[in-house]
């Protein structure tokens, strides 16, 4: 008679922590009140479609923004998109990066660019952002990234020392973003699958600045 009660008991365990990791209990009463300018909604990961759908509908029901002030992209998994309203979604590859994700990385880099000063950039993160989101370095393809993914993947090595490697052979991930954003300011809200939680670690950190070094990521 144990066995059952464990398994349901178990069970409730793993529904309740997935429902509260779910975007809308998540991000409930968090998203910050749009700007001047445009709100500028950029999602990634494999909530990232759930979020950035939540976060359209506030925008547009709460707050009245029509297309012209709300802009943005996101990109889930394959598998894991959902209706984000007037918000282009791209499907990408996890945990290996494909063609997706680098429309993807290259959709937010240049919505990011193109931010003023009395925009608000709002990136919405998840894990399987790394993979999601992949913008080669000069000198690098694709192939380059998807053959180092997965030798680290295969390498056993910790998640940090994996993005410590990414964030060095990236042009979005490692704070990136945030750069590409100046002068308009930038809120990052992340759902996190890292342990401690490292906001530098989450989808290789693109809105925070990169503390690693050339010679760790080596």
């Amino acid at each position: 008679m144990a066995e059952p009660t464990t398994r349901a008991f178990l069970r409730h365990l793993y529904d309740t922590a997935v429902a509260a990791a779910q975007p809308a209990g998540c991000l409930k009463g968090r998203l910050p009140p749009p700007p001047s300018g445009r709100m500028i909604v950029i999602g990634a990961g494999k909530a990232g479609a759930a979020m950035v759908a939540y976060a359209e509908t506030y925008y547009r029901v709460t707050h009245g923004l029509g297309p012209d002030r709300l802009i943005g992209t996101a990109v889930a998994r394959h598998g894991y998109g959902c209706d984000t309203g007037t918000i282009p979604l791209i499907e990408a590859g996890h945990p290996t990066p494909d063609e997706g994700s680098v429309r993807a990385a290259a959709a937010a880099l240049t919505l990011a660019q193109a931010a003023r000063a009395d925009d608000l950039v709002l990136v919405l993160l998840s894990g399987g952002g790394s993979a999601n989101w992949v913008a080669p370095v000069e000198g690098l393809t694709l192939a380059d990234k998807q053959a180092i993914n997965k030798a680290l993947l295969r390498s056993g090595a910790a998640i940090h020392e994996i993005n410590t490697v990414r964030k060095h052979l990236s042009r979005i991930k490692g704070g990136r973003l945030a750069k590409a954003a100046w002068p308009a300011p930038v809120i990052t809200l992340a759902v996190s699958d890292v342990p401690g939680d490292d906001p530098a670690t989450i989808a290789s950190g693109p809105t925070v600045a990169d503390p690693t070094t050339l010679a760790q990521a080596r």
